[in-house]
Parts: C-alpha cells; sequence; structure tokens
C-alpha cells in the first residue's frame, strides 16, 4: 500500500520534498491543500507542477474514509461509521455546542482496557489508528457537513495513550498554523490511566486538556470496573495527576460515570471529595449509557444531582455531562460492533 501522506507533519513532509528531488516550500503548499482546503484528489493541487502531482500520486496515498453510516440524533449529535480502507471500521461523533462543533475521534480500532461499562469492550482489538487516520475522522466530517471544527475530544474507541506517539503527532499536525490550526487548549485526550504516559504526556507540555476516567475514588470498585487500576492505582495515578498539573499549569477534568447502586451514593461522594481536595480540577458526572449485556446501569436522576450537590458544597467544581445522542448508539462501539456482527 501507498504512504498515507496526511500521516506526516509539516516538518517531515519538508524533508519528504527533499527526497523526491524539490524545493522545502511545496510541503507547505500540499500541507495547505490536505488540512486547510481538503482536498480528495492530488489533481486538485493546481499549484504545483504536474511532474510533482504524478510523484504523489506514485508514492502516496490521500486515504479518503467512506462513510459506512450515519445516525442523526434529534438533538442534532451526528455519529459516523468510518471505514478506513483495509476492512476495518471506527466511529467518531460530532457535536454541536453554542460555541461551535466539537468532534469525539477514536484513536483505535478496538481497545485492550476492558472497562466494564464501556461497549469498546465487545469487540476485539484489532490496531492503534495512524495519525493520518486520526486527522481524517475530522477532515471527513467537515467534508460531508461543510462545516469548520473548532474542538477535538480524544473520547472515541481507544486508549489514546496506548498510542502516544501517533495521538502526539496527530495533535502536533492539528495545531500547526499553517494547516487546521487548531489550539492545544481546544483539543483534549482521555486515558484511563496509563501512568507512565500520562508523566510523559506532561513532560510534552502541549497545554491539551487531561481527562482522566476514574469513576471510583476506591481502588476495589474502580478495578472492578477498569481492569487498568489493578497495574496503575489510584494512588499513582493521582500522582501522575498532580505532575501533570504542576508541569502545565493545567486543570485536570476527572470522569465519573455514576452507575445504579455501584458508585452513586453519599460514601463514594464522601471518599471522592477525600481524594481531590486542594487538586486543580473539575468533576464531570456522566450519566452512565446502559450497553448490551452491560452489568451497569445509569443512576437515578435524583442520586445524579445529590451527588453534584454535594462536590460542590465541599469544594470540588463537578457538573453534569449534558447527555448527546441518547436516541442513536450513543455509547462508544455500539455501531462498530453492529457491523462487525453483521458481517
Amino acid at each position: 500500500m501507498k504512504k498515507n501522506i496526511k500521516d506526516y507533519n509539516l516538518d517531515e513532509l519538508k524533508n519528504l520534498m527533499i527526497e523526491l528531488g524539490e524545493k522545502p516550500y511545496r510541503a507547505e503548499q500540499i500541507f495547505k491543500w490536505i488540512f486547510v482546503e481538503n482536498v480528495t484528489s492530488f489533481d486538485d493541487m493546481t499549484n504545483l507542477s504536474l511532474e510533482l502531482r504524478e510523484k504523489l500520486k506514485d508514492n502516496f496515498d490521500l486515504h479518503i474514509f467512506k462513510i459506512l453510516q450515519k445516525q442523526e440524533s434529534k438533538d442534532g449529535t451526528k455519529k459516523y461509521l468510518f471505514d478506513v480502507l483495509d476492512g476495518n471500521a471506527i466511529e467518531s461523533v460530532l457535536m454541536e455546542y453554542k460555541h461551535g462543533f466539537t468532534i469525539c475521534v477514536s484513536s483505535q480500532i478496538g481497545c485492550k482496557m476492558g472497562c466494564k461499562f464501556c461497549a469498546s469492550t465487545g469487540v476485539k482489538f484489532a490496531r492503534s489508528l495512524t495519525s493520518g487516520e486520526i486527522v481524517e475522522q475530522l477532515l471527513a466530517v467537515q467534508r460531508d457537513q461543510n462545516i469548520k471544527i473548532s474542538n477535538l475530544v480524544f473520547m472515541g474507541i481507544g486508549e489514546p495513550l496506548d498510542n502516544y506517539d501517533n495521538v502526539v503527532n496527530a495533535i502536533h499536525i492539528l495545531n500547526n498554523q499553517k494547516g487546521i490550526n487548531m489550539g492545544a487548549r481546544h483539543i483534549s485526550i482521555s486515558t484511563s490511566g496509563l501512568v507512565p504516559k500520562i508523566y510523559k504526556l506532561a513532560d510534552e507540555n502541549m497545554q491539551c486538556t487531561l481527562s482522566i476516567s476514574l469513576h471510583s475514588a476506591n481502588d476495589k470498585k474502580r478495578s472492578e470496573m477498569m481492569p487498568v487500576n489493578n497495574t496503575y492505582n489510584i494512588e499513582e495515578l493521582i500522582k501522575a495527576c498532580k505532575y501533570y498539573i504542576e508541569k502545565t499549569n493545567k486543570r485536570i477534568s476527572f470522569e465519573y460515570a455514576l452507575a445504579k447502586d455501584n458508585n452513586d451514593n453519599l460514601g463514594d461522594a464522601k471518599e471522592l471529595v477525600k481524594l481531590l481536595k486542594g487538586m486543580l480540577c473539575h468533576v464531570n458526572l456522566i450519566p452512565i449509557n446502559k450497553i448490551e449485556n452491560g452489568n451497569y446501569s445509569k443512576s437515578t436522576n435524583e442520586n445524579i444531582l445529590k451527588f453534584r450537590d454535594y462536590l460542590n458544597e465541599k469544594g470540588i467544581v463537578a457538573t453534569i455531562r449534558r447527555e448527546l445522542g441518547s436516541d442513536i448508539d450513543a455509547a462508544c462501539g455500539q455501531l462498530r460492533k453492529k457491523e462487525v456482527e453483521k458481517c
């Protein structure tokens, strides 16, 4: 297969031009055609010579995703199932807010983490996505909707920090002012808690928002929900989070999916306050999505409100995530799971 030209950041693309016997400035032209103009063919790059366009066609591919399925919610949320051109499929979700459009992208095809409340667990892990495949999710949705997406979250299928190098390179591509020009503060990375990679990300100092899937302040409960806790327990995770805050001066968001009769009572709230007291952080309470054959179900609205109010009273800023796409296959992995089962 030809190389995906979207995998290369601008500096790498300049080196490629030199290897092809071209001037480095050609890289900036190509970069703009790909990430600003969002072209679907090298022939559309009209300020390049025919010879260079032929070189590009001979050596590279633009790796344009095909839309296998698209669902639209009553609230406007759109969920895409993309063919990544190797027989696999991934999901992306477009959400509209007052401040603009946000895309939730996948970082892997399947996930190794095995979180018990996540639909991604139901389909076998295939591989990690390349940088270009990560960015192509945004480009494909922009083409389909004829919009400009201003925010991106790594909260789709996969563990972003398990695909560290490709995710970081994708962020460099997204950040570049000569391309998509999305500021790091508009990018959020969600992790189940791969502690060594949190330290590594802190040292990158990219100013992205870090979201931690916490879901319990109790090691026993968290290990039952998230096997990663058996490798990196809560004490180790919080220590890494404090290092991230110290290095970046950025507030961390703790994701907390409230499951009925499991982690949603006052005792759980008290443990959470004790764990997070004094940290520069925010708690994002998530009404959990019920998944097929899953053991967890959504907490009651009364418990969710009580949980939030208790945290706020104790000085922990907590909000309830707005439920989007509840009338479609909202949980990450459900659409892909159905596609795999259909095949």
